[in-house]
């Protein structure tokens, strides 16, 4: 014990002797350590385990995929339902249904997003209560009306009653009923994200269910479930002729993130990877100088009695205490970051509520990895000295031992290494970078500023009538107009700049030679001028054609490039037979499936999110045919954010129970909720990061080869200047040995670069690569090399000959 004390103070002393190469080693350490755990604890949660479910690797959803491979998920009937229940493949089946109702025991009406759930549904997703308890099926009979109970989630129960936990077995009152409030669920538990669970009504045998969620058996596999209940579904379509004939698609719910970012979130865990490798490779780099320049010391050892055995015991506490001081830190910022890190997730592309914690076996492996790096290449020097010719290395001068060329070699690949895989992360940065900057000058073919969006989801018993509902839209734009600091307001379904509502159409004396397949949205004539879409020809609907629902049509640039290609779109007519019967319940004039004829051409405004091209897109009047919500649409002279209050009490005003949508976000901010551009936002940052911190440890790796190699030159220095080499022919000669390694690294790092270049571009979604980004990366990686030699460099150059040839 004494023996090994001893060894550990000779250590402390050798590092206190070194203070800047030990601290480079052990932040080397560190950083790979907690930036690999940190993104493999994301990884590790969002595509294996996202969501807290019981066995959730088999609970399922179903999409139908007609001919035109457009999917969409159709109300399934309650016979269907009972099938499904049967079926050999399915365990269990969850109905649901969605409703937004107003909480109107506040002064402003609060929106409340209410899911209602068979009876089976806790007991189905097997997560227990986070305060009091769940309803049960004995809350909800099937064949019964169900108990007026609720459970709230965590996120409202923290946002609407400031987490009281007195709140259980208090009464919440939406939309007219009250509920008796049960519990609260966990804060992970955020099933369709919604803010309150109620039982579903089965009470009349023709109810729909709008959604299903089902588990499969143990012992069958999503195939052999959809094989199964595809007949199921057939049957369905027969019964109901409004439904197509589709293909019916199962996947796990545990896809659905896995499908968006999976295959970017695995390039990001390479990246960290590389980001450890590249810690290691430098303290590799560390340890073997360190150890190169001891040659001497060790033969002396070995002279005055030492074994081999005891300079590699010695080498060998040194090595442990490195690695597990690296390793100390390297745990403790992992704690730290991991949290932060996990703060900072773009919300749209994760599942809402993540718990994401500390992976234990990543940070083992990570230590253990960063350990035996320290060991391995602390005590390779002693290993080449177990059995030295002492007297060759006595009779040479330690600078001379200590320049072996077997020595420079294998610092020079170490290097060379560092440099081409830093080169490989910081081209994949610019890349995504660029690509980043696009997306933000992408041209939206609108103007989002000062403007926000309202949605009004209109009650299903309200405005049962076309024309009430009409005088309602009416009254709701005009009131809002009227409001201080707004520049206008207008009517519209959906809002740029992603729209899912896309509809087979007919165009009047065309023969379709393929799909057609349109966006439809339904606006007034402000629409247009309140985003500033651009009229390119003809003309806008007047109030006077939208207070009588007329049939009149306005299309988009992108619709007259697909149908009209020589531009006389104006004076045909369109039409959309399958708007009438589609849900919700839509309130039309009379002749609604009649034709419309195309009035005006408007510019593209972004309808398919940022990265992708327009889709074709036909106006209707709002009037035209009216569903259960509405979008306000409001320009103001400022931030639109602040009349946010403003908007409410209008609203409320014309009608005391309506609520809007929460939570409402100016369109700008809409922009940067887009899965897109979080998802390049996220790449590009933390690619950047990644190919910052490996630019400063391959840095700090080649700062300490050069400055090793330096010292150990000085005799070979002084003795050039003393036959007449200048000071830049010694700064020269120590750029060139260290442009070798900073040369060849440049170069395999290019290779990999083009190599990969597809398949990054693939799977982190780049749509630009060129040669200027890697030409920049080049030109990064030279300049921070000149910055990380000129230093030992200049020490060079500064060297005394006669100090130098006497410091033997």
């Amino acid at each position: 014990m004494s023996i090994l004390l001893q060894d550990i103070r000779f250590s402390l002393r050798q590092f206190w002797k070194h203070p800047g190469s030990s601290l480079a080693a052990v932040v080397s350490l560190a950083l790979g350590i907690s930036a690999t755990v940190a993104v493999f604890s994301v990884l590790y949660k969002v595509i294996l385990h996202p969501f807290p479910y019981r066995d959730a690797e088999r609970i399922v959803e179903f999409n139908f995929r007609d001919k035109l491979e457009i999917e969409y998920t159709p109300p399934i009937y309650r016979e269907q339902i009972h099938q499904l229940r049967q079926a050999r493949s399915i365990e269990d089946v969850v109905e649901m249904d969605e409703r937004a109702l107003p909480d109107t025991t506040v002064d402003i009406p609060l929106d409340t997003d209410v899911v209602f759930l068979s009876g089976n549904a806790f007991p189905f997703f097997g997560v227990p209560a986070f305060l009091g308890r769940t309803f049960l099926p004995s809350d909800n009979p099937e064949g019964h009306a169900p108990q007026p109970v609720a459970v709230l989630t965590y996120q409202y129960w923290k946002k609407r009653f400031g987490g009281n936990p007195a709140i259980v077995g208090k009464s919440l009152r939406l939309g007219g009923s009250s509920y008796t409030i049960l519990g609260v669920m966990p804060r992970s538990f955020t099933w369709w994200d919604t803010d309150v669970y109620a039982p579903l009504d089965t009470s009349d045998a023709s109810a729909q269910s709008f959604m299903t969620v089902l588990r499969i058996k143990r012992g069958y596999t999503k195939a052999q479930a959809a094989a199964e209940i595809q007949p199921i579904f057939q049957q369905m379509e027969r019964e109901h002729p409004l439904l197509e004939q589709s293909t019916v698609d199962v996947n796990s719910i545990n896809e659905r993130f896995a499908r968006s970012l999976g295959e970017a979130l695995y390039v990001l865990f390479a990246a960290v990877l590389l980001l450890l490798v590249i810690g290691c490779v430098n303290v590799s780099i560390l340890l073997l100088a360190q150890g190169t320049a001891r040659h001497h010391e060790f033969a002396v050892r070995t002279a005055v009695g030492a074994t081999a055995r005891r300079v590699i015991r010695q080498l060998l506490t040194e090595s442990l205490v490195l690695g597990f001081a690296g390793v100390l830190l390297g745990v403790l910022a992992t704690y730290r970051i991991t949290p932060l890190a996990v703060s900072l997730l773009p919300w749209q592309l994760f599942p809402n509520g993540l718990d994401i914690s500390v992976n234990v076996p990543v940070l083992a492996f990570s230590v253990v990895l960063a350990i035996l790096t320290s060991v391995f290449f602390g005590i390779f020097p002693a290993l080449q000295l177990a059995k030295p010719d002492v007297r060759e290395i006595m009779e040479a001068n330690s600078r001379k031992a200590t320049g072996s060329i077997s020595g420079r070699k294998l610092h020079s690949v170490l290097i060379a290494a560092q440099i081409a895989l830093a080169m490989l992360l910081l081209t994949a940065a610019a890349s995504a970078i660029e690509n980043f900057r696009l997306l933000l000058h992408t041209d939206l073919g609108y103007d989002p500023n000062h403007t926000a969006d309202f949605s009004v989801p209109v009650h299903t018993e309200s405005y049962t009538t076309w024309q009430v509902r009409a005088n309602y839209f009416h009254q709701l734009r005009e009131r809002v107009a009227q409001t201080p600091g707004v520049v206008s307001a207008s009517l519209g379904v959906i809002g740029p700049p992603y729209s899912d509502w896309d509809f087979k159409t007919e165009i009047l004396g065309r023969t379709a030679d393929g799909p057609q397949v349109c966006n439809v949205n339904f606006v007034d004539s402000e629409f247009f001028r309140s985003l500033r879409i651009s009229l390119l020809q003809g003309r806008l609907w007047n109030e006077t054609e939208t207070s009588r629902g007329a049939h009149l049509a306005i299309v988009n640039e992108s619709f007259v490039k697909r149908y009209f290609p020589n531009g006389d779109v104006l004076g045909h007519s369109v039409r959309v037979p399958e708007l009438l019967n589609h849900p919700p319940v839509v309130l039309a004039v009379a002749g609604s499936n009649d034709w419309a004829p195309v009035i005006g051409v408007v510019g593209n405004a972004r309808n398919n999110g940022l990265d992708d091209p327009v889709k074709p897109e036909i106006y209707f009047p709002y009037s035209f045919r009216m569903i259960d919500w509405v979008q306000l649409f409001v320009r103001a002279s400022g931030d639109p954010m602040a009349l946010e209050s403003t908007v409410r009490r209008q609203v409320a005003s014309v009608n005391p129970g309506q609520q809007i949508s929460s939570p409402v976000v100016s369109m700008t901010e809409r922009i940067r909720q887009q899965p897109e551009w979080a998802r390049s936002h996220l790449i590009a940052v933390l690619s950047s990061v990644f190919s910052v911190l490996a630019l400063i440890l391959a840095s700090i790796g080649l700062y300490s080869v050069v400055t090793y190699s330096v010292s150990q030159r000085i005799n070979e220095f002084g003795i050039r200047m003393a036959l007449g080499a200048q000071r830049r022919h010694i700064m020269q000669n120590v750029f060139a040995a260290a442009g070798l390694s900073v040369g060849a690294g440049i170069c395999v790092g290019l290779v990999l670069n083009f190599v990969l270049q597809k398949l990054l571009m693939h799977w982190l979604g780049y749509t630009v690569h060129t040669t200027m980004l890697a030409l920049g990366a080049c030109v990064s990686l030279v300049f921070v090399a000149l910055l990380a030699c000129i230093v030992p460099a200049i020490r060079a150059s500064m060297i005394q000959p006669m100090k130098a040839l006497r410091v033997e």
